[in-house]
């Protein structure tokens, strides 16, 4: 059984906290990670944009989109997300059964230096969320064009990638209570900072 109640948020790769800190910020240091995050979701668009100029099968076409996808799923899911910007997350079932989303995010460490790079991390954000956004436009072309057989695939490509742009959101800014404890604090903040102000310039 799953509910939004089982969700929660870990710290991870205690292990890996200490593998690439050397390195500068504006440098690749995982070029194979960084190519395959963004060459399976980039050649399953173009294969889609090309498909009917490149064979005229439409099976061939919609198994080979569909395997490129799930490979970018696995990829992103799995390995470039964790090496790139130090996020994973998954789905696991305890010993009663219960399902929990869990989303973990690699530990800063104590002199505030992070582990990723910055020009890692906008590929890695850029790819996420720029793809799911085309898969999207081609869904509702497919959809006003009548295009109905290309349905599947489209769906399949903003199922798939939509689920690893959320996945990976949630990893990011956190739980649901996390939002909330930090938009109070800040709204606090605001309030505070203003009624500060309006009590100085009645002083002066």
């Amino acid at each position: 059984i799953l509910s939004s109640d089982d969700i929660e948020d870990v710290s991870l790769f205690d292990a890996d906290d200490d593998v690439s800190r050397r390195s500068k910020k504006s440098k690749i240091r995982h070029p194979v990670a960084s190519f395959f995050h963004l060459f399976f979701r980039v050649s399953a668009i173009v294969v889609y944009l090309l498909c009917e100029l490149l064979t005229s099968s439409f099976i061939a076409c919609m198994v080979t989109i569909i395997l490129l996808l799930s490979c970018d799923f696995w990829a992103v899911k799995n390995v470039t997300g964790r090496l790139m910007v130090g996020l994973r997350w998954w789905n696991q079932v305890d010993d009663d059964g219960r399902s929990h989303w869990v989303f973990e995010a690699r530990k800063v460490s104590a002199q505030g230096g992070k582990s990723s790079s910055e020009a890692e991390s906008r590929i890695f954000w850029l790819g996420l969320i720029t793809c799911p956004m085309i898969w999207v436009i081609f869904a509702f072309s497919a959809l006003f064009s009548f295009k109905v057989k290309w349905l599947a695939v489209v769906v399949m490509g903003v199922v798939l990638q939509g689920a690893n742009l959320y996945g990976y959101i949630r990893c990011k800014v956190g739980s649901r209570k996390n939002l909330t404890s930090i938009a109070t604090s800040y709204l606090g903040k605001q309030f505070l900072r203003q009624t500060m102000a309006t009590e100085n310039q009645a002083a002066s």
